[in-house]
């Protein structure tokens, strides 16, 4: 006889006992990828540098080398040239700063020179009026000296400082020693130089009074 195979179908309790069976492919977490090491990354850098460092021929060190010099022999010619281009333009300003004080200086001495002229030239002026002219060009000189910053040193009943003072000879008085008595010569300075110090005469401690300082000691 003809055996015939017949399909069995499942139940639905069947379909449904299977699906839980299988494993939810949404649900399964993808394995991790590795991660790259960033430590090994510059080492591989360094090495393929270091590779690429041996591989270059003498030639190209030679040539490497040469123009790091020229480049550096650059840079200080540069800074020669800056250093004399300093140089120069400070010497063109000090020439002009002193230039403009002596013309300065001169211009003021112009009055002086002009009043003088007009008193020599004026024979018919009296002696108050020749006074007078002379007394003007005081000021107008003064007035120069004020513009230069020259000024007289002030010496009278001063203490004697040898910087400022030249001791002509000593006075023996009741002052204390040391004590400018007399000028005879005025002193003078511009700004914190000295043009000429003051000669003077000093007050020294009298003879009695040293020979009693002897006596005492």
């Amino acid at each position: 006889m003809e055996s015939r195979h017949h399909l069995r179908v499942k139940t639905p309790l069947e379909y449904v006992v299977l699906a839980m069976a299988q494993p939810d492919e949404q649900n399964t977490p993808a394995p991790e990828m590795p991660t790259e090491d960033p430590s090994a990354k510059l080492a591989d850098e360094a090495i393929a540098a270091a590779n690429a460092a041996a591989e270059m021929t003498i030639e190209e060190k030679l040539a490497a080398a040469e123009n790091e010099v020229a480049q550096l022999k650059d840079q200080h010619l540069r800074a020669l040239a800056e250093q004399e281009n300093i140089r120069k333009r400070n010497q063109q300003e000090i020439a002009n700063a002193r230039e403009y004080a002596a013309r300065d200086f001169a211009f003021s001495m112009l009055a002086v020179k002009d009043t003088l002229e007009m008193v020599l030239k004026d024979d018919k002026s009296t002696t108050e009026q020749l006074k007078m002219g002379v007394d003007m060009t005081l000021k107008n000189l003064a007035n120069a000296f004020e513009r230069a910053k020259v000024k007289e040193v002030k010496s009278d009943g001063a203490k004697f400082d040898p910087n400022l003072h030249q001791a002509m000879s000593q006075i023996e008085s009741e002052q204390p020693a040391g004590t400018v008595l007399q000028v005879f010569q005025k002193g003078y300075t511009m700004g914190e130089r000295v043009l000429r110090p003051a000669m003077v005469a000093v007050a020294a401690a009298p003879a009695a009074a040293k020979d009693e300082k002897t006596n005492d000691e």
